[in-house]
């Protein structure tokens, strides 16, 4: 085996396959990318850790072709820490050494047999599509809601539902639940309706990205027995099908509900953030009282120190207090602000919460004139948030108060 290939290219695609190299030593070869040659001028580079499997076509020279497997971290770090140019690979004849040229510099690689890498599941039609930044948007603000309990099958995903006219992801870990629908342009008769696994949808985003930068082609995508597919851009995405089934989230959606208060996103997403501060334990509580004209937060159940902050709000109801996991509202506060950003400016990608659900933290300011409205009954019953404003997606954000 022999090729050459730009480092560039190179780079990249090993880049997005280090998400699925398995770090564990359980199962050696899934430390290791499959690179194989493809036809005339295509390069595979592949790896998986059996649940989610990434696979990347490059173009290249090829002048012999043939297959190994060489560890993905290893090969990624090294490639990316060339000047740029050429590579040439070349794997010698009697063994699996693959030595890799670059510059005035050659290195020299132990690889593993092709053959031992596992066997991947076949590619089925993936006759479905969207936009990349409609996907996007979708795992930005639905994700941080996933479960991250892994024995809760069901629920350590998001569900994909698309009939062709509308789309919908929602995901909950039980205790909130983040919904966003968008009406499409078009019809198809095609339908689909699957939880994509929570590592998937990482990888799933950074695909979506990554075409919302270079080209406008959609991500197709399509299921089998077994596994979902995600395609775009010579990137192959599958994942292994969760198991159970995925609650019926219409139900915990309020419907007739009594109460509506609108208020500013970022002056109360900043004070939830410093209130949420003076709290150790894990669901950092903080109490809203509702009354007219202002909201009053503040944090309770401390043992560091107290605050209180008060935020205007249009409200004309009878007063009443909820208490909320200020770690919930801050996740769907920078959701809404990393949506907004977005909206403002397609090509600015967003940097706020993730797949990866990390905790949130004051994210980039949004328009000053956002507004959130939130809608609720009952201090001990669901409490759903929403942008007042038309973005052009119905994004709905359901979640449990706290017991004060």
């Amino acid at each position: 085996m022999e090729f050459v290939i730009e480092q560039a290219d190179l780079k990249n695609e090993l880049g997005f396959i280090q998400g699925v190299i398995e770090r564990k030593e359980t199962i050696p070869v899934l430390s290791n990318a499959l690179v194989e040659s493809v036809g005339e001028n295509t390069i595979r580079i592949t790896g998986t850790d059996l649940d989610v499997t990434q696979r990347c076509d490059i173009t290249a020279e090829i002048v012999k072709p043939g297959k190994v497997c060489l560890l993905g971290r290893k090969l990624f770090d090294i490639v990316r820490s060339f000047d740029g140019g050429k590579i040439r690979f070349r794997k010698e004849a009697e063994t699996d050494w693959v030595e890799i040229t670059a510059g005035r510099g050659r290195y020299r690689l132990a690889g593993l047999k092709a053959e031992e890498f596992p066997e991947l599941p076949n590619s089925k039609a993936a006759p479905n599509s969207l936009p990349a930044d409609v996907f996007s948007y979708f795992i930005n603000h639905t994700s941080f809601a996933v479960t991250a309990e892994v024995s809760r099958y069901a629920l350590s995903g998001a569900k994909l539902i698309y009939n062709g006219e509308k789309a919908i992801m929602v995901a909950t870990d039980g205790h909130r639940l983040a919904l966003v629908e968008k009406v499409l342009k078009g019809k198809s008769d095609e339908r689909f309706d699957a939880l994509i696994p929570r590592k998937a949808l990482i990888e799933l985003q950074k695909i979506a990205r990554w075409i919302e930068t270079t080209t406008t082609e959609p991500i197709s995508f399509g299921e089998d027995q077994n596994h979902l597919y995600f395609q775009a851009g010579g990137k192959l995405l599958t994942a292994r099908k969760l198991s159970g089934t995925f609650p019926n989230y219409e139900m915990v959606l309020p419907k007739d509900v009594e109460n509506k208060v609108t208020f500013d996103l970022d002056q109360t997403r900043r004070a939830v953030y410093r209130l949420s501060l003076l709290s150790t334990e894990i669901n950092k509580p903080v109490k809203i009282t509702i009354r007219e004209g202002e909201i009053e937060l503040k944090a309770f159940g401390t043992d560091i120190g107290e605050g209180v902050e008060i935020v205007p709000a249009d409200y004309d109801g009878e007063e009443i207090t909820i208490g909320f996991n200020s770690r919930y509202l801050l996740e769907f506060f920078n959701s809404v602000t990393s949506l907004e950003t977005a909206e403002s400016d397609e090509n600015t990608e967003s940097t706020s919460t993730d797949a990866s659900g990390s905790a949130a933290a004051p994210a980039k300011s949004g328009s000053p004139k956002t507004r959130i409205l939130l809608e609720f009954s009952q201090p001990n019953m669901p409490t759903q948030m929403r942008i007042e404003a038309n973005t052009g997606y119905d994004y709905r954000y359901v979640v449990m108060p706290l017991r004060l």
